[in-house]
């Protein structure tokens, strides 16, 4: 994984949700990012106005505000640009799918990445399953392709929640972040709106806990774990 990392140049990180992009990778980003590699966030989703019950003003207020977490995470990473879509929470796959692949494709086409970094196909919620299709499918091989590698990422609170007996991530690939959690977990306290009371698994602590043991299984201090999906070389 370190030599991918070093020969990377243009990185892309497509989430479902502002947020998913901290939780999943936001050490990896800041790793990235110390060694000049130029790293873009899309996110594809808005407001997640699905957990509560909202008159539309306060869904508007809801908006603003994670629109300025947001930015203000992705100005944390040190990333070089952020893209929102504004797709409807947990509603993904009430539009057409090829709708979401074409968003993807025109991001692909724009910054050409050589990495790129999303959800896992196992996750319980369906935003992040349809992010993770529309990507795989805009990043089909093609004779013309460049080199580039997929790795999907955990997000707390829906990877571990799916039902193990049907699906569960598998990892094959860590990174180390030992000298980055901190930046993630500052990153992570811009969403304020998102964050959870400790035991809940996103909060301050079980970000760090996750963090531990990913670092457990493969000898460093901190890591993040991922799953490579797709390499072309």
């Amino acid at each position: 994984m370190s030599r991918f990392l070093d020969i990377c140049q243009r990185v892309l990180v497509v989430a479902a949700h502002p947020d998913d992009e901290v939780l999943g990778c936001g050490g990896t980003i800041l790793r990235l990012v110390a060694e000049r590699k130029n790293v873009h966030i899309a996110i594809l989703g808005g407001v997640t106005t699905s957990r509560y019950a909202r008159e539309e003003c306060e869904e508007e207020g809801e908006v603003e505000i994670l629109r300025t977490e947001a930015e203000n995470a992705s100005a944390s990473l040190g990333a070089a640009s952020l893209n929102r879509l504004d797709l409807k929470d947990n509603r993904f796959d009430a539009i057409p799918l090829l709708e979401v692949i074409q968003y993807v494709d025109k991001l692909k086409r724009e910054i050409e990445p050589d990495l790129v970094f999303t959800h896992d196909f196992a996750d319980l919620n369906v935003d992040h399953r349809v992010t993770h299709q529309a990507v795989i499918t805009a990043f089909r091989p093609s004779s013309d392709s460049g080199c580039f590698r997929i790795m999907t990422f955990e997000t707390l609170s829906s990877t571990e929640f799916q039902d193990q007996a049907m699906a569960s991530f598998q990892p094959n690939c860590y990174v180390d972040i030992g000298e980055h959690i901190q930046g993630k977990i500052a990153a992570m306290k811009c969403y304020e709106s998102e964050l959870r009371p400790y035991p809940h698994p996103r909060s301050l602590e079980g970000i760090e806990y996750t963090a531990r043991r990913r670092g457990l299984e493969v000898c460093r201090q901190f890591a993040e774990a991922f799953r490579i999906a797709r390499e072309v070389s």
